[in-house]
């Protein structure tokens, strides 16, 4: 094994290391009065049967898919070794991390029952648990097969197999995500309809039945969905940037295959630094604190990017586009935070639509969701043509774009510790007001919460960017792959042809595009069977329980997380079909290339989409925050009906197909690279 493998398994078994010292830290802390342990006690206990039925349900597909992918690809049965693995490590990096949220989360609402600062603190600490799975599992698995399978300076072609973990990543972050999507709203949607609407009790109300599987998809979608997401977009951007090395071998030799590794490890130190920031930040303002973390992993990735670029790879241009890369994702959280921000005109203008009727409130979110679209694809293209240009604008470019991606993907870690940071101060606000604690917590821990609105905003704005800067990674990934296949060697940008005007190429691009389309469907269609089902059974509690609005009795909690999870489990299974099958359809009907156009199409329709679902349903969110903080008179109002309806409509966009969407877009372009050769031989076989 060369040495320079060694970087970064260290890096990864250090940042294990961090993780364990964390999580003895944190349980450790006081859960606080038994009151506080029974609600907790119920969030822990439905988000764990949930999860365990949902990964018993990952590997009734993933076990035939391994076997399938072993003997379809034979001899080459890496890929299905691999598979396993990236399937494997995604479930533990996911399972692990909610579980150290649903652990964090009661302790977070005791430690604000004496300050805020540390109740900060220990969320923050709780998100970075999983922050640093995600960054340190996947560089570990990754390199860890690449030793495993023989690969080094003598052999680096053997990364090709490493194709199975991307995709074993894949399968288990699209069936986490829809699946957690679906619990969530659901649960969400039916205590909002009728507890806040019909009822007129508060949000967190221990009267609502629906209330528990409420904070229970606070964890399933927020954090397991959401890990699961970046955990993909990791990997895949790794293994099919080593696989592009091979092509410019004769450029960098064997560097070009070890750089990812080395900035993957960058990631992992940048997301320990900035965890250990926020202990020294005790005086500045929530989101100021979060920010400085932000800001010390960027600084100390910037530093590392150039030390790697210019004294290992001795190219200079690759600093420039690793930093690239990091500027687009800082670019692409403002234009995020513009649109769904409280502070920014488009939220107001929502709430201010409200005065009208829900039907305005509805239009405007649409508006200012299909606006926001442009904005944020734009930075994304200009930060791909200005990647490509440094370069030079020649096949070396397309190294320069994978930098690119490589520099945005590696603040993920920090962006997903503070994006679980919001799950676990929502659940700790929810505890607080279940728990009858002081109003002095419940602000302190409303306070908290509204912070975490805006990191989760910041990361799903984030996903989008690496969700499209990672699937242009994989096409080239693929060019290359199929061109090596066809002994085509890549000397020039203009040695990768794909006919355009080919009527082939144009069903290729038309059939792609739907792809997003019917995914969509079928998730906001899943969300609203399960979402009736969940206000017929709070309205059937109501109506049959005495006692309850009095609270002299208690909600049958355990049906409603029932509701969600038996319609997310069996909900979740037909889009993920969508996602594996179409590519392996349209790869053997129409070959390689045609594959290659329908990828295309399906990647820009799906980032569009998901952009426009994501920020419209995040600003009809915070248009009813507004509305609740006093704006246009408060809770109670017709205002305030209006704006709940429209975040209602919102919910699935943000929180299940939007974000389904950026792993959608990634598994049909990580499925077409793996089945390649079987498109390939297939092909042959039919001249």
């Amino acid at each position: 094994m060369d040495v320079l493998l060694l970087i970064p398994l260290g890096v990864g078994a250090l940042s294990l290391l961090v993780v364990a010292i964390i999580y003895y830290s944190i349980t450790k802390e006081d859960t606080g009065t038994p009151k506080m342990r029974e609600i907790a006690g119920y969030i822990e206990e439905g988000a764990n049967a949930f999860l365990k039925r949902e990964f018993k349900t990952i590997a009734y597909f993933s076990v035939p898919i391994a076997v399938t992918l072993l003997v379809a690809l034979w001899p080459r049965h890496e890929i299905a070794v691999g598979f396993m693995l990236g399937s494997l490590f995604s479930g533990i990096a996911t399972y692990i991390g909610m579980k150290a949220a649903v652990k964090t989360n009661v302790r977070v609402t005791n430690a604000a029952r004496s300050s805020v600062r540390r109740a900060l603190t220990l969320a923050f600490g709780g998100g970075g648990i999983t922050g640093l799975l995600i960054v340190s599992l996947n560089l570990i698995g990754v390199t860890m097969l690449y030793v495993i399978f023989g690969g080094g300076p003598h052999n680096p072609e053997v990364v090709s197999e490493l194709v199975g973990f991307g995709f074993g990543a894949s399968l288990t972050a699209l069936f986490a995500q829809v699946g957690g999507g679906i619990f969530t709203k659901a649960a969400d949607v039916g205590a909002d309809l009728v507890g806040k609407v019909e009822i007129g009790i508060p949000e967190d109300d221990p009267r609502n039945p629906a209330v528990i599987a409420d904070l229970v998809g606070d964890n399933v979608g927020d954090c397991a969905g959401r890990g699961a997401d970046l955990f993909e977009s990791g990997s895949d951007n790794l293994v099919c940037m080593m696989i592009l090395g091979l092509t410019f071998l004769p450029v960098y030799g064997w560097k070009a295959v070890v750089f990812p590794l080395l900035i993957r490890s960058t990631g992992n130190l940048a997301t320990i630094a900035g965890i250990a920031a926020i202990r020294f930040t005790g005086g500045m303002k929530p989101i100021n604190r979060i920010n400085f973390a932000y800001l010390t992993a960027g600084v100390l990735s910037l530093i590392v990017f150039y030390c790697v670029s210019v004294y290992f790879m001795r190219d200079i241009r690759l600093f420039y586009c690793l930093t690239l890369g990091l500027v687009t994702a800082l670019v692409v959280a403002i234009v995020t935070q513009y649109y769904t921000s409280e502070s920014w005109q488009p939220v107001k203008d929502i709430a201010l639509a409200s005065k009208s009727s829900p039907a305005v409130n509805i239009m405007i979110g649409l508006a200012y969701g299909l606006e926001s679209a442009v904005p944020s694809m734009t930075i994304v293209a200009l930060s791909i043509a200005a990647a490509y240009l440094i370069f030079g604008g020649d096949i070396l470019g397309i190294f320069g774009v994978a930098a690119a991606a490589m520099g945005l993907t590696e603040m993920k870690g920090i962006i997903m510790a503070s994006d679980t940071y919001g799950p676990i101060v929502d659940n700790a606000a929810g505890i607080a007001e279940m728990s009858h604690l002081e109003r002095e917590v419940e602000e302190a821990m409303d306070k908290l919460d509204a912070v975490g609105n805006i990191t989760k905003a910041i990361t799903k704005g984030f996903a989008m960017a690496a969700g499209i800067l990672t699937t242009v990674v994989i096409l080239f990934a693929y060019v290359s792959e199929a061109a090596r296949y066809a002994g085509i060697e890549l000397n020039s940008i203009n040695d990768i042809v794909v006919n355009v005007v080919n009527p082939l190429s144009i069903a290729g691009f038309l059939t792609g595009a739907t792809i997003p389309f019917i995914f969509s469907a079928m998730i906001i269609r899943a969300v609203s069977k399960a979402a009736h089902e969940m206000v017929e059974e709070v309205r059937r509690q109501f109506r049959e329980i005495p006692g309850i609005l009095e609270g002299e009795a208690k909600p049958n909690y355990a049906q409603c997380v029932d509701i969600s999870t038996k319609h997310a489990l069996e909900k979740m299974i037909l889009p993920t079909l969508v996602g594996l099958v179409t590519p392996a359809i349209v790869g053997f009907l129409g070959g390689p290339w045609i594959l290659a156009a329908f990828m295309v199409a399906a990647s820009i329709v799906g980032a569009l989409l998901a952009t426009f679902m994501f920020n419209a349903g995040g600003a009809w969110d915070n248009a009813k925050k507004l509305i609740e903080s006093g704006f246009l008179g408060g809770k109670g109002t017709p205002e305030h009906a209006a704006a709940v309806i429209g975040d209602t409509v919102g919910d699935p966009l943000k929180d299940s197909a939007g974000p389904s969407l950026h792993i959608l877009i990634k598994l049909v372009s990580i499925v077409s690279i793996t089945l390649l050769p079987l498109f390939i031989q297939y092909a042959l076989l039919m001249r």
